[in-house]
């Protein structure tokens, strides 16, 4: 007998629990109440009996991750978000850094010899980093490495570039999109609703506005992921509504590719009196994730913001995939005080952390096409990391 069958059977289990378990084994849609009913209600160890099954039922013990790279443009940034440890005013500048087009490319040559498959760029918003830049510096990372997926930038990048070029969402993502952007991270989430958004990020885009540049990409024939920063002032009916959201847009559109849920970290930022939310809550937060997002096909863990032990754990509990490779290529969380200070791990040692817990070690694509299968890999001794340094991220 399934585990998930056991459960439904335990004559001790509330009946509202014994119902959500029956329409996740009979694959039917869970309704809002009920996401907020399982935050309310459900213990760690029955989320991850309904978490896995999904899990296992879409993917079996298939665990992802791709090599990657970051580039971080800049962290000077005209929004002032209080939970942001990374950005720094326009009248900070001096404590930031700034690159130019020919820079970016420069960190891009670094990985010529490296198998990477994906550059993740992201970082604040600057005036000078508009519309016309950043498509000169697609074309130039395109005509340099055509196969280099680009995925870059978000919807908090694209609505001050697009609103200075006096473009649409559509136009704007058409034009960079023909200038060799390829893909969209799902940063800039945050917390959807405005009561929350308001207090946290009250100048950066809408989530209406988020939304909507998603489903512009989505039209275009881009795939794009989402975010959802968690474990700070809001309440569990603010995460189940920022969820209702995006699974919304995507039986609308089905261009997402995977949830990422993002821990708040309290270093360094206008919320450092916040505490930070257990492991626990944590494990509990990915299992709702992968029970409500019944239309996202993944569920990533940023092994960087939230440690290795954690990213392990994490795979019993909804979550296949656990990003890249990082390279210490960025800053975002380490500079919100995540475990991570030099995000860097080798192939082998994240294909071993994946092995660790029982799970299939995949390559992938950007786009989840299989690069490599490590099940079965053995690898020769490290004697020279020839590669073994790359990135992770974003959403």
């Amino acid at each position: 007998m399934q585990s998930l069958d056991i459960l439904i059977q335990n004559p001790n289990l509330a009946q509202p629990l014994k119902d959500i378990a029956t329409k996740v084994k009979d694959g039917t849609r869970i309704s809002f109440d009920e996401g907020v009913y399982l935050y309310q209600n459900a213990e760690l160890s029955y989320l991850g009996v309904l978490a896995n099954y999904i899990r296992e039922k879409k993917h079996g013990d298939l665990t992802y991750f791709n090599r990657n790279f970051h580039i971080e443009p800049t962290n000077i940034c005209v929004y002032d978000c209080k939970f942001c440890s990374y950005s720094r005013m326009i009248k900070q500048r001096e404590e930031g850094w700034e690159m130019d087009v020919d820079g970016m490319i420069d960190i891009l040559k670094k990985y010529d010899d490296e198998p990477v498959t994906e550059v993740h760029i992201t970082g604040g918003v600057v005036p000078k980093q508009n519309l016309d830049f950043y498509a000169s510096f697609f074309r130039k990372a395109k005509a340099h490495r055509p196969d280099l997926h680009i995925k870059a930038l978000t919807p908090v990048e694209y609505y001050y570039i697009f609103k200075k070029a006096k473009l649409s969402h559509y136009d704007g993502m058409k034009f960079l999109q023909e200038a060799g952007l390829d893909s969209m991270p799902g940063g800039g989430a945050e917390i959807f609703h405005p009561e929350v958004r308001e207090k946290i990020a009250h100048d950066k885009c809408t989530a209406e506005q988020w939304l909507d540049i998603h489903e512009q990409a989505h039209k275009l024939g881009m795939r794009t992921n989402a975010t959802m920063l968690y474990g700070h002032i809001e309440e569990f009916w603010h995460r189940v509504d920022h969820m209702e959201r995006l699974r919304q847009l995507q039986d609308k559109t089905g261009g997402f590719q995977a949830f990422i849920p993002l821990k708040f970290r309290n270093q360094n930022n206008q919320m450092s009196d916040v505490a930070e939310v257990s492991v626990v809550e944590d494990l509990r937060n990915y299992a709702i994730a992968r029970i409500y997002l019944d239309n996202f096909e993944h569920i990533k863990a940023y092994w960087a913001m939230i440690s290795r032990e954690t990213a392990q754990l994490s795979l019993n509990f909804g979550v296949d995939d656990i990003d890249g490779t990082l390279d210490d290529t960025t800053k975002i969380y380490s500079m919100a005080g995540a475990e991570e200070q030099t995000p860097a791990m080798s192939t082998k040692e994240l294909v071993d952390l994946i092995k660790y817990v029982k799970r299939k070690p995949i390559e992938r694509d950007t786009l989840y096409n299989v690069v490599t299968d490590y099940t079965e890999h053995v690898f020769e001794d490290d004697v020279k990391p020839s590669y073994y340094k790359l990135p992770v991220v974003n959403p």
